[in-house]
């Protein structure tokens, strides 16, 4: 059995859908298909919720307008005339529900955690219902399931997790008979033990596929997106980006969480006991290989598996003499920015012990840095420690790679490589698997950054063979196509990149 997760990208117009239904109708497998909202509805939701907080109810109105002719386009296009009336009503109805919802959050003018769960999960509601609908009518034996029913969650220091025993036995309890061939599940939404409903984050489809995976005992979980696979390096920068052909769990884990977005980091955590395997595969363009993440990353040596970096980040320093040799420091710095939900993406403390540096999200470092300031209000006062200075317009750089643990020279070709193009490192930080190294840099240096470190660290090793062929019929014909299918076999275990320069008909 497979789970197949895709995305809104995917089921956002004719042609993606009509992909999604080829895909599946070539499976042979028993499939759990889990679908996101189509695209762009889960924020006009969101949109909805403020501006019916500020009374703005023409406006959100107008939005409810656009959220009914996205979801009902496809009902259209793929669902016969005479049936399209069940899925029509069951839109309306719960657009009907999401405005007398709005409605009241208007009276009210405040917007509850419940609100929030409630209507931001509606996309997917719909979404489900509408791609179970149009598979039944094209030839695929599908059957709805409510992910609410049994993926649960809990409340744990005022932010709702998965609440992973219970979740196990709502699933036992469900899924006690023989399957159907094809099961069509809402991501994200979810409800806690009360049956009241909440949700998985943004991004979540990801992860409660990664759930219905483990819990089912899956073979595989194949996320499918618009993009072929998690590349080298944003291929929107640095045009030179390849997909990479494996990953282990920990390497996708960090590039994730370094800003690669292909998928959402929790994700992962789900199928590594059980050693599920993961592949990233782009709808618009099934043939790819994309990439496979499994247990064992890929045979070759192949040292930094990916660069990835993450935007709007601020650096917060704090430094003073008052901090040497006092424990209990960091612990009270990070206490005061947990109790006010600001997370840390990067520390890094002189061996001195005379200052700390922070990175945190840019639309956090005013608050960060007046949580520190009264938190430390007393040394500051005495002049022991100087206030917290941010530094904005930063961004981190990750380098990442299971191979990277013992292996000499790789902090050198990052430093040089940067220092070459004069690019200053404002902070450095490497966790103790040594499965990444992180820096700060000045956002202005982005660019350059990433293409500077993406040459450095791939296409130095690759050489290029250009072609020109003669002959393109049976024999040249297929040779053209086992070049194009194996190119990025080529150019990751062999270091080799084919150019087809020009092709030529043998005959005068």
């Amino acid at each position: 059995m497979k789970v197949l997760k895709f995305g809104g990208s995917s089921i956002s117009s004719s042609k993606s859908i009509s992909n999604v239904i080829e895909i599946i109708k070539n499976e042979s497998d028993k499939l759990c298909i889990v679908v996101s909202a189509i695209a762009n509805v889960t924020d006009h939701l969101l949109d909805c919720l403020e501006l019916a907080k500020t009374q703005k109810k023409d406006e959100y109105k107008s939005l409810i307008s656009k959220i009914e002719k996205i979801n009902l386009e496809p009902i259209k296009d793929f669902i016969p005339f005479e049936y399209q009336s069940k899925s029509i009503s069951f839109v309306k109805k719960h657009l009907n529900e999401i405005e007398s919802l709005l409605d009241s959050i208007s009276l009210w003018k405040e917007i509850t955690n419940k609100n929030l769960y409630t209507i931001s999960g509606y996309g997917e509601i719909m979404s489900s219902h509408i791609i179970n609908e149009i598979f039944i009518h094209n030839g695929i034996e599908s059957e709805h399931k409510d992910s609410r029913l049994f993926v649960r969650t809990k409340l744990e220091d005022g932010v709702q997790i998965l609440d992973d025993e219970f979740t196990g036995k709502k699933f036992s309890e469900h899924f006690k008979s023989e399957l159907k061939n094809v099961l069509v599940f809402p991501g994200f939404i979810s409800s806690d033990r009360n049956d009241e409903i909440t949700t998985l984050g943004r991004g979540g489809s990801d992860f409660s596929a990664a759930i219905i995976a483990n819990h089912l005992n899956a073979d595989s979980l194949e996320i499918w997106t618009d993009v072929s696979g998690m590349y080298t390096a944003n291929p929107t920068i640095v045009n030179q980006a390849i997909p990479i052909s494996k990953l282990s769990y920990y390497e996708a884990m960090e590039l994730s969480h370094f800003g690669a977005k292909v998928i959402y980091p929790p994700s992962i955590q789900p199928l590594i006991n059980k050693r599920i395997p993961l592949l990233i595969k782009n709808t618009f363009s099934p043939k790819d290989p994309g990439t496979k993440i499994s247990e064992i990353s890929s045979h070759n040596k192949v040292v930094v598996k990916g660069i990835s970096h993450i935007d709007d980040v601020s650096l917060i320093n704090i430094e003073g003499s008052g901090m040497v040799g006092v424990t209990g420091f960091a612990k009270r710095m990070f206490d005061a920015l947990s109790e006010k939900n600001i997370n840390v993406i990067m520390i890094t403390q002189a061996s001195s012990e005379h200052s700390i540096c922070i990175a945190v999200k840019t639309e956090f470092d005013e608050n960060a840095k007046k949580t520190l300031d009264n938190k430390f209000s007393n040394e500051i006062s005495l002049g022991k420690i100087s206030p917290a200075r941010i530094e904005k317009n930063m961004v981190n750089i990750a380098i990442v790679g299971d191979k990277m643990k013992n292996h000499q020279g790789i902090s050198g070709k990052l430093f040089s490589t940067l220092g070459k193009n004069n690019i200053n490192i404002k902070a450095i930080a490497q966790g103790a698997s040594e499965r990444n190294i992180s820096l700060i840099i000045n956002k202005k240096n982005l660019n350059k950054a990433l293409n500077s470190l993406h040459e450095r660290f791939f296409e130095s090793q690759i050489k290029q063979l250009n072609l020109f062929i003669i002959g393109v019929g049976n024999v040249g014909g297929k040779l053209l196509d086992q070049i194009k299918f194996q190119q990025n076999y080529l150019r990751e275990f062999l270091g080799l990149k084919i150019r087809v320069l020009g092709i030529s008909n043998s005959r005068k």
